[in-house]
């Protein structure tokens, strides 16, 4: 492992655009230790046992259920894996708290509960505290004994979250600061103990405080009726002259920004990781439904169309997957090198999400879309029963429309994308000009179709390295077109963005494929195979649309005409039958009754 974390750690993020990556460079689930496996066996146990069969209770928000869950899965150590042991918590690698997010994420409402409770409600003190705002809180919120929240958003301020109206004015005798204001859709707000508020200091200065319930002039809302994750406390919180100890303020005066952007970073992943885990569950209930369930006097599951649907819902299961952990362990490795650089915990942490903050964006966009993809085809599998509340794929439909506008709209996150790259770019932290240039002149010269390489793998290679080149030249021309003007254009800032997030993706299942090849032979390896092929060939024809809308966003003439034919050039598929890769990939998970990979 040690060749492969040093690869891994010196490839920089938004990197993976310019630079090639071997399989052994990435880390995937087969890489788990027994360790990992356990955690993720002990987090579907989890469940299964403590929160499935009452899930209708959590829906109905009964008093005192969920803090009692989120107790019993601290006493288990699952609110407790990214935190140190000197504060009471396990000490895990970012890849093994990566898997407790997972683990949970088929849990539903408690799965929201418990990861603003590890995530936005415990790290900004763990990562930006002082000694004794760590040691006063972090073993606390580690154990369970206190539940964490997060006050950002207000009724006037989503996205644009420095728009905040609360304020904080500093008290006469100089011992409290003065919060008023309010704050909205804020996750366990309802039964939190301790809560992470921002506001304007002199309505200027964005600040982070540490409040506790039951300070003087805080109080919270009723509970909020929401379209899903129903049993998720959401209130809102009020300040009224809400007096807050001087030494509760979080992090410097007017850096408040840099604790929640920098948090949101990691959050993305996470919740990539969770809707994992929920994809995972209600494609699972969708296998067993469709064996079960009778129609023209046999099951549903023995149709194409279903069959279809299941191989589908599976292959960007495993696809986001491969995504997920391969940035994970770049992030995991990142830590470990700039801790071993001189830097503390909390910086090393820090700095490397935000040196991967690219991926972290994507992987939240595609994470969250898989799982709208799946809970959807769910319900049509399901048919009418879909629509019954007695069936768990309704509500895991309901719970999934969240998860496009937690942690930054898909929007916004898409936007982010193009936008990071671009100003690491100008910065030079990023060698975009020199490949760019590449690709422009290859747009010249005489196209070659051909393979250029032999190996069982060489035009999959092909077809990823050309998609490269399509993202290159479209954003490198909307660039030298637009200037300054490009970031009102988030039409094809966003087309740029989907095409960076399928190359990504595409990537990664390849090298996960082919890793697995190498690894466990020809034949374990085939259904990886068919499910890196079947997305890559429809991702190709995603990613040739997304070029061409873009272009002909900016471009006319001979200029339009030579990039419409560099995207047909660079999106160039061979023919495939993706209906036998995708009838192979449903009889595995029919025989195994569940998501079985």
């Amino acid at each position: 492992m040690s060749a492969t974390t040093q690869n891994v750690a010196t490839k920089k993020g938004g990197e993976w655009i310019i630079k090639e990556t071997a399989p052994e460079e990435i880390f995937t689930p087969e890489d788990f230790n027994e360790e990992q496996k356990m955690v993720m066996d002990m987090c579907s146990a989890f469940l299964d046992n403590e929160v499935l069969p009452i899930v209708e209770r959590i829906d109905n928000l009964e008093p005192g259920l969920m803090p009692s869950l989120m107790d019993k899965a601290g006493e288990q150590g699952l609110l407790s894996t990214a935190i140190p042991e000197e504060y009471g918590g396990l000490g895990k690698d970012f890849i093994t708290s990566t898997i407790v997010n997972e683990g949970l994420g088929g849990g539903y409402s408690f799965s929201v509960a418990v990861a603003a409770h590890t995530g936005i409600g415990t790290l900004p003190i763990l990562y930006f505290g002082t000694a004794e705002q760590k040691a006063k809180y972090i073993p606390r919120l580690s154990s369970g004994e206190w539940k964490g929240s997060y006050g950002l958003t207000e009724p006037n301020s989503g996205s644009d979250a420095l728009g905040a109206k609360t304020t904080a004015k500093l008290s006469a005798d100089g011992k409290y600061y003065i919060l008023n204001g309010q704050k909205c859709w804020i996750t366990n707000g309802g039964f939190a103990h301790v809560y992470t508020v921002f506001a304007k200091i002199d309505g200027d200065k964005f600040s982070a405080f540490i409040v506790e319930k039951g300070f003087e002039g805080f109080t919270q809302g009723p509970e909020e009726h929401k379209m899903g994750i129903k049993g998720s406390s959401t209130v809102q919180l009020y300040f009224q002259d809400c007096k807050v100890p001087v030494e509760n303020l979080l992090g410097e005066i007017g850096k408040g920004h840099v604790i929640a952007f920098n948090i949101l970073n990691i959050g993305r992943l996470k919740l990539c990781a969770a809707t994992l885990g929920a994809s995972k569950r209600a494609t699972s209930d969708s296998v067993e439904y469709a064996l079960t369930r009778e129609q023209f006097k046999q099951p549903i599951a023995n149709f194409g169309a279903i069959k279809h649907k299941l191989a589908e819902m599976a292959i960007r299961i495993w696809v986001a997957e491969s995504a997920l952990y391969r940035s994970s362990k770049a992030i995991d490795d990142k830590e470990q090198e700039l801790m071993q650089n001189g830097k503390p915990f909390n910086e090393a942490v820090l700095g490397a999400a935000e040196e991967y903050a690219i991926e972290c964006a994507m992987l939240k966009v595609f994470g969250s879309e898989t799982l709208d993809f799946s809970v959807d085809e769910g319900v049509q599998i399901h048919g009418g029963n879909g629509f019954s509340a007695e069936y768990n794929i309704s509500r895991a439909y309901r719970d999934s429309r969240i998860n496009r506008i937690f942690e930054g709209t898909n929007e916004i996150n898409r936007l982010l994308t193009v936008d990071m790259v671009l100003k690491r770019a100008m910065k030079g932290r990023l060698d975009l000009m020199g490949p760019a240039m590449a690709v422009q002149k290859e747009l010249m010269s005489i196209p070659d179709f051909g393979n250029g390489e032999d190996g069982p793998f060489s035009k999959d290679l092909k077809v990823i390295s050309n998609m490269k080149k399509a993202i290159l030249m479209v954003a490198g021309a909307a660039v030298q077109k637009l200037m300054a003007k490009i970031e009102n254009e988030q039409e094809i800032l966003m087309n740029i963005a989907d095409m960076a997030i399928e190359t990504f993706h595409c990537e990664s299942a390849l090298l996960r494929a082919m890793k697995i090849t190498k690894e466990k032979g020809e034949k374990t390896a085939s259904v990886f195979v068919d499910i890196a092929r079947t997305y890559i060939y429809d991702a190709a024809d995603r990613v040739a649309k997304s070029g061409r809308d873009a272009i002909n966003s900016f471009a006319d003439g001979d200029e339009q005409r030579m990039m419409l034919l560099g995207v047909k050039r660079f999106t160039k598929t061979e023919p495939y039958n993706s209906k036998e890769a995708r009838r192979r990939i449903s009889d595995r998970m029919l025989s195994a009754r569940k998501y079985p990979f």
